[in-house]
């Protein structure tokens, strides 16, 4: 048995991009496919948690004309607006789970804390871990890998648009290359994007592995989770 957290994007949330800009709000067909993913890595006895991005709602650069806090905090709230969402579709498919966030939001959410996060894991819920860290400033990349030290976790599984960690954009360099395997010192130096600057300094320091794929790939969740996945893993 393993605790794993995993990421998606709120991007990933809304599905297959619409022709003239990026995909909004929820596309259930795709949140259900994560749900059936987690519900066999649950069966095979792992323990789970998911952090959520909140990009199919808003984005910090969204609110450039207000204030960094503001825009900030209105991203911590599209991510619980996320989690409340994608949890109900888990529990439509024979799931136990909780929200959590760093902040009260009445009777929405329950407040984190390790030991209701560590007992929540162990019952066998998924715990949806919204809000980001609850402060402005932080992403949501620094809040998965904050959560997965917390926890104790044994890893993160990064469900992205590409399929894995490449030593520059493919999308502009058709001939960048993919690791299958790169340390977190690596990507510190190199400044990659697998996570930003501070949530990979932060796996630096506790030790934290990563395991990067495309969310697309049939079974990838799956995939990722027993080790076998067509992707990049970030070692420690």
């Amino acid at each position: 048995m393993s605790r794993i957290i995993l990421k998606l994007s709120g991007e990933a949330l809304a599905g297959p991009q619409k022709s003239g800009g990026k995909a909004f709000g929820f596309h259930e067909e795709t949140v259900r496919g994560v749900a059936r993913q987690v519900r066999e890595i649950l069966d095979a006895g792992h323990q789970v948690g998911i952090v959520t991005g909140g990009g199919n709602f808003w984005r910090g650069r969204t609110g450039n004309e207000i204030d960094r806090v503001k825009a900030d905090q209105i991203g911590m709230l599209a991510t619980v607006l996320n989690c409340i969402y994608v949890s109900e579709i888990f529990r439509t498919e024979g799931m136990e789970t909780e929200v959590m966030t760093p902040f009260v939001c009445g009777a929405f959410t329950t407040l984190f804390s390790k030991d209701a996060a560590m007992a929540a894991l162990g019952s066998g819920k998924v715990v949806f871990f919204a809000g980001g860290t609850g402060h402005p400033y932080f992403s949501t990349d620094t809040g998965v890998v904050l959560r997965a030290i917390e926890t104790e976790a044994d890893v993160i599984l990064l469900a992205k648009s590409i399929d894995g960690v490449y030593d520059s954009d493919p999308a502009q360099n058709p001939d960048a290359k993919r690791f299958d395997e790169i340390s977190i010192d690596e990507v510190v130096q190199r400044g990659l994007q697998v996570v930003d600057l501070t949530a990979s300094i932060l796996a630096k320091e506790n030790k934290m592995p990563m395991r990067v794929f495309a969310l697309q790939e049939e079974n990838g969740i799956v995939k990722a989770a027993s080790g076998t996945f067509n992707g990049t893993t970030v070692t420690i």
